[in-house]
């Protein structure tokens, strides 16, 4: 499933696309992707221009001139593609082979010429209309937890969050109502850079008073660097991830332990061998004898 990181890039490339067009023309190939679309989804939307482009955890929010947001979710393999300048008929889209056109569920043609295709293979991924004043209280947004893109997301922060966390350094770091948007993939990166075990308990990142100890300082900052580079690099593809142009994202080059087991640890002086464990039915990757 796409992580912040892709989801955030996918939201990059479609702001030029989008932010200030106006949406002459919905199109849906089917009657739901993942669920229903919501009553009157089409009708909703044409016409109505985009003001804003916003991410909340792993969700696209497009927010309308109509006081309604657009929420979008990826779920497995979903993707957006931007058409630029086409000349577009009804039912006669012309569009590139980048991905298969029957997995191009919901069109999307705005005024300034652009055309963005919605491909969804699997149709884990879905989309919800909702008053934007109501985002909050939405079933999917309500209880996520914090934004570790956040300026606010600090070591301090951190500490807090987890103290007292009987749980796996792990599983408390993808815990969507504690972190928001922290997948499997930049966790295990996170942590070897941290050079932190995953299986320690979460509570090793806040001392007796509740303030951040090192471990902390050095998980907050990892987790900081290790999103900025892969939003930068695009993403991770492993499977189904494209972004917006239809490029590749290839973050999954600069891997440091994330699918490398049996490698050899790539700390400098470090002759760990890259392991592979399973926690809360997720892979984990990690160096056994650097992570401590």
């Amino acid at each position: 499933m796409p992580e912040l990181p892709e989801v955030e890039t996918v939201r990059r490339g479609l702001e030029p696309a989008m932010l200030g067009a106006r949406i002459q023309r919905v199109e849906t190939r089917r009657a739901d992707i993942r669920f229903p679309f919501p009553p009157r989804f089409e009708q909703r939307l044409t016409a109505r221009r985009v003001v804003a482009l916003a991410r909340r955890a792993k969700y696209l929010l497009f927010s309308l001139d109509s006081g309604e947001t657009l929420i979008a979710h990826l779920g497995m393999s979903g993707s957006f593609r931007i058409e630029a300048g086409k000349t577009v008929t009804p039912g006669a889209l012309h569009r590139k082979r980048s991905k298969d056109p029957k997995h191009d569920h919901v069109v999307f043609v705005l005024d300034n010429g652009n055309v963005i295709i919605y491909n969804d293979p699997r149709r884990f991924g879905f989309m919800d209309l909702v008053r934007s004043e109501a985002l909050e209280t939405h079933p999917r947004l309500s209880a996520l937890g914090d934004e570790p893109m956040a300026p606010e997301f600090d070591a301090a922060r951190l500490a807090k969050l987890l103290q007292g966390s009987r749980a796996p350094l792990k599983a408390a770091l993808v815990d969507q109502k504690r972190i928001a948007g922290l997948g499997n993939i930049y966790v295990c990166e996170a942590l070897f850079r941290a050079e932190l075990n995953p299986a320690k308990p979460a509570s090793v990142l806040a001392n007796a008073r509740g303030g951040p100890t090192r471990a902390a300082v050095g998980l907050a900052k990892a987790i900081h660097e290790v999103l900025e580079e892969a939003i930068e690099a695009g993403g991770s593809t492993l499977r189904d991830h494209r972004q917006a142009d239809g490029g590749l994202g290839y973050f999954q080059h600069a891997f440091s332990v994330y699918d490398r087991e049996g490698s050899g640890c790539p700390r400098p002086r470090c002759r760990g061998i890259i392991a592979r464990t399973v926690q809360s039915g997720r892979s984990t990757f990690y160096c056994p004898v650097c992570q401590k």
